[in-house]
């Protein structure tokens, strides 16, 4: 007889040693089996009619629970976060299952884990998936750190759509007159579209005209939108690492020439080209938009309303302004439902959205929180993950998307490990498909004593927004007792409220039971009415970036370029100023010096250029170089992908 958990369903068996990432995955698959979605959704509270399955072990999950469950209490909300990381990661993902597999399958509680889709770009690159790893994971991790239900090519298709919309459009109005676009927009005396009618809303003519109707200004103003080509900031995207993409040309090809407009008869054509280029597909403002949309009309709202570029008379030109609101919205629509999966102990699990860390807000979605929230209950837990170190990622989590959802957290998980602070501590450098040093596998306390002010740093970052953290010590094999107790004891003393060693990636949810009894006891400790933000979004938005840049990251001052200046005045012009702020940084250290570990001090952070994401809601400043297309390195993890022809098997997956 198949021995059962609290949940009654197969105890976990962890193998040791323990195998790879898709191997336990698979062996799960075969050997275990899944529960099948529409059973997880069940047990979940969701019922048949909001639930859309693909295949056996994934399923779209309708936002009409939200609806049905509006009068129900929301469940404790605690975010996963971490330390600056190395290059290799230290487990943030993996702990975040971890910790719903023990508040589920080992102590009995209702609860989901909510995390983000992983790009195709750092799958294939160097990091490799996010579906967690060992024995906290999310099953099958193909089909997690794949295609998915879609969303991503959702997402890709919606922005690239936008861009087409942009250059076609220049290159009509650079060929045509006022009269000329006028008649081709509205062929016939056509009635004018919805998305028609916005624009004349904006431009303050009764949208209850018909085009005929129109005066000759009034058709002026609403055909020719008169770019200012400098400021358009939209690029293409996709969901690969291609650092030969970041600067292209367009409109090269032979039939990309136009007769320039009020040139006189004769005027030989030109080429209509232009330098763009492409960003991966994560950091489109179309991925910040699904992540921090809240309904279908809101979404809506928001995809209408991305500003593109702006004007000559320096008036921000939108999606709506293009016509392609609406048809962005019908690409996205399905996307906006989250996924519902299961992990290796058959604990729910949404995967929603994807924006990267260090060049966007870096969490997965409002409306995959609010479902978990509402379906967990008053005494259950939704454990959602912040993307990179607590700087970057969790402070985003806090100031973003808790202020767009209305949401407020209990407790901050802060995932640290024994390497990472070695690191941070003076040990050597930490690089991927590189052999660690003797430091990081033999004991080195000093190392830890040393590098330990990092997380405490974090500590101290995350209890000004007023919650409870607990420091999760992501164990390693080589790691020591007297290590993880400089880092326990450390923990404590900066205030956190507990610091537990967890082994989930060996034992699963077992191995992070004491980390859930710690978490469970500080959401009740703690009230989430003492939950704040660091700023007022009403300040100027040079001092929402040095409130962040000094209060977190803890630098002297902050630099703004003369680009930056500019772009600031413009937004705050068209009424962005009171926007949050969105800072694109190096995950790896509290500056912006990658190299710069431990707590850095006596450094100030420089603000290049800022650009606008008014459509999501949130301004971000580029700080340091930061790419927003990585590039792939010399042996990118693709070459130990492949299949198993006899079986359909997905090989090398890490």
């Amino acid at each position: 007889m198949t021995e059962t958990n609290i949940l009654g369903h197969p105890v976990l068996k962890p193998k040791t040693p323990v195998p790879s990432d898709i191997q336990v995955s698979q062996d799960i698959v075969k050997e275990v089996g899944l529960l099948d979605i529409t059973e997880v959704a069940k047990e979940a509270g969701i019922t048949a009619d909001e639930l859309y399955p693909w295949g056996i072990s994934k399923a779209k999950v309708s936002l009409a629970v939200k609806d049905r469950l509006k009068d129900s209490p929301d469940g404790n909300y605690v975010v996963v976060t971490g330390i600056n990381p190395t290059p290799l990661g230290e487990g943030k993902s993996t702990t975040t299952i971890g910790l719903a597999q023990a508040l589920g399958a080992s102590l009995g509680k209702k609860c989901f884990a909510c995390i983000r889709q992983p790009s195709q770009g750092p799958t294939f690159g160097i990091k490799g998936g996010a579906a967690g790893g060992g024995y906290a994971q999310v099953v099958p991790m193909e089909e997690f750190n794949l295609h998915l239900t879609g969303d991503i090519h959702a997402v890709t298709a919606a922005n690239n759509l936008l861009a087409a919309a942009i250059d076609t459009r220049l290159f009509h109005e650079d060929s045509q007159s006022d009269a000329a676009l006028f008649r081709r927009l509205c062929p016939n005396n056509k009635d004018f579209s919805p998305v028609m009618k916005r624009r004349l809303v904006k431009l303050g003519i009764d949208p209850n005209k018909k085009p005929n109707e129109l005066t000759e200004e009034e058709q002026s103003k609403f055909a020719r939108l008169d770019f200012d080509k400098s400021t358009i900031t939209w690029q293409r995207v996709l969901d690969t690492c291609d650092r030969h993409l970041r600067r292209v040309t367009v409109g090269v090809g032979p039939k990309e020439k136009v007769k320039p407009r009020g040139t006189e008869p004769g005027t030989p054509k030109v080429q209509h080209d232009r330098e763009t280029g492409f960003d991966i597909t994560v950091a489109s403002e179309v991925m910040a938009v699904l992540a921090l949309a809240t309904d279908l009309s809101d979404l809506r709202e928001k995809l209408g309303a991305m500003v593109v570029g702006y004007s000559n008379s320096k008036q921000p030109i939108t999606a709506d302004d293009l016509g392609c609101g609406g048809a962005l919205t019908v690409l996205m629509k399905d996307a906006l439902m989250p996924t519902l999966m299961q992990t290796v102990e058959r604990t729910p699990v949404l995967v929603h959205a994807g924006p990267f860390a260090n060049i966007a807000t870096g969490n997965s979605s409002i409306v995959a929180d609010e479902l978990a929230l509402k379906l967990v209950g008053k005494d259950g837990f939704v454990v959602t993950e912040a993307g990179f170190g607590a700087d970057i990622g969790m402070e985003k989590f806090f100031n973003i998307k808790c202020r767009a959802s209305g949401l407020k957290p209990k407790c901050a998980v802060i995932v640290a490990t024994v390497r990472a602070l070695k690191m941070h501590g003076g040990g050597p450098a930490v690089s991927a498909g590189k052999p660690l040093a003797a430091e990081y596998i033999e004991e080195n306390t000093e190392l830890v004593t040393k590098g330990v002010a990092n997380l405490v740093k974090h500590i101290q970052n995350a209890k000004k927004f007023g919650v409870n953290v607990v420091v999760a010590i992501n164990k390693f094999k080589n790691d020591t007792d007297a290590e993880i107790e400089i880092i326990r004891n450390e923990s404590l003393k900066a205030g956190a409220y507990d610091a537990v060693m967890s082994n989930h990636w060996a034992e699963g949810g077992a191995g992070a039971a004491n980390l859930g009894i710690a978490v469970q006891k500080a959401c009740e400790t703690n009230d989430e009415s003492n939950f704040k933000f660091l700023y007022d979004v009403e300040l100027p938005i040079q001092e929402k970036v040095e409130i962040i840049s000094k209060e977190i990251y803890g630098a002297d001052g902050v630099d703004f370029s003369e680009t930056a200046l500019q772009q600031i005045k413009q937004y705050e012009e068209a009424g962005f100023g009171n926007l949050p702020i969105c800072i694109a940084k190096t995950q790896y250290s509290f500056s912006c010096d990658a190299a710069a570990k431990g707590v850095p001090t006596g450094f100030r952070i420089t603000v290049r250029e800022i650009r606008s994401c008014a459509g999501a809601g949130f301004l971000y400043p580029i700080c340091g170089d930061i790419m927003t297309i990585p590039g792939l390195p010399t042996r990118p993890g693709f070459y130990d992908v492949d299949i198993n022809v006899e079986t359909g098997e997905v090989i090398g997956l890490f």
